[in-house]
């Protein structure tokens, strides 16, 4: 667990901020606004679970833990060697999203078009996290273009 002992560092004064491995990097840089996008998807989730109960409020309490994990692969270069207890997507949280995704959709009819975004306060806040998570799917891909990235993390994301 980190703890944190402030708020604020000054460490990004000058337009860089450290990754989970100590290097230094500038705040445009793909990394940082892939992380930057999936944490901006786990808070929207937080939003929508405002307006949740029972097992989908789990589900996405599951999720946002495993957005924090995701946040914190991406911001930590891939190495041929890994660091113990480095946060690294598994293919198990893989699996247990797909399962729980095909779970979900066993109840439901089958889908003849699209569905405009909102219906109830929690879907339509999961609609604009949904709309966030592809766009971080988008910034982890072009990051997969240029860096070694783990290929779990393309995979959750996209799911």
């Amino acid at each position: 667990m980190v703890l944190l002992t402030k708020i604020y560092t000054r460490g990004g004064d000058k337009g860089e901020t450290s990754l989970g491995d100590g290097s230094r990097v500038k705040k445009n840089e793909n990394r940082v606004a892939a992380f930057g996008t999936v944490d901006e998807a786990n808070s929207i989730i937080g939003i929508a679970r405002l307006y949740t109960k029972g097992i989908p409020d789990e589900m996405l309490r599951r999720i946002q833990n495993d957005l924090f994990d995701l946040g914190a692969d991406l911001c930590t270069p891939e190495k041929k060697e890994r660091i113990n207890g480095q946060l690294r997507i598994k293919h198990s949280q893989v699996v247990r999203l797909e399962n729980e995704i095909d779970n979900m959709n066993e109840d439901l009819e089958k889908l003849g078009s699209f569905i405009l975004p909102g219906g109830t306060q929690a879907g339509a806040h999961l609609h604009l996290a949904r709309t966030v998570v592809r766009r971080a799917e988008r910034l982890i891909m072009e990051l997969s273009l240029n860096e070694t990235i783990n290929r779990e993390a393309l995979k959750y994301i996209n799911r």
